[in-house]
């Protein structure tokens, strides 16, 4: 399997990693607490920015293979991991806009990917 192929899907999970947290500390801000310390230290909110420092490593590794110039098309999947992830765990609906972005975004990445293949 080609090298670039595995860390992109490594840079995937970051962007994955990295989602899951965004929507764990969404769902703790919607919880109301007894003091601020406990709305900033609770476990919750300390494992969501743990995730997060672990996907910047995982970044930072991907970025080993993976070209500069391709990463911030990967990082535009979070958009798509967040929204996926918060009409699951948040209840939250889709409108068609973010439907039709959705789209453009994977449409976006899948263009990116191929344009070592396909010449305009």
């Amino acid at each position: 399997m080609n090298e670039m192929v595995i860390f992109s899907g490594i840079f995937l999970l970051s962007v994955l990693i990295s989602s899951v947290s965004q929507v764990m500390l969404k769902k703790s801000a919607n919880k109301t607490y007894d003091s601020k310390i406990k709305e900033y230290l609770n476990p919750t909110v300390i494992i969501a920015y743990g995730m997060f420092f672990a996907a910047t490593l995982i970044t930072m590794f991907a970025y080993k293979v993976v070209p500069l110039s391709f990463g911030p098309i990967l990082e535009s999947a979070g958009y798509i991991f967040v929204a996926v992830l918060s009409f699951f765990i948040l209840k939250e609906r889709f409108t068609w806009k973010q439907t039709l972005g959705m789209v453009l975004i994977l449409a976006g990445i899948a263009l990116f990917s191929l344009g070592g293949y396909i010449r305009f």
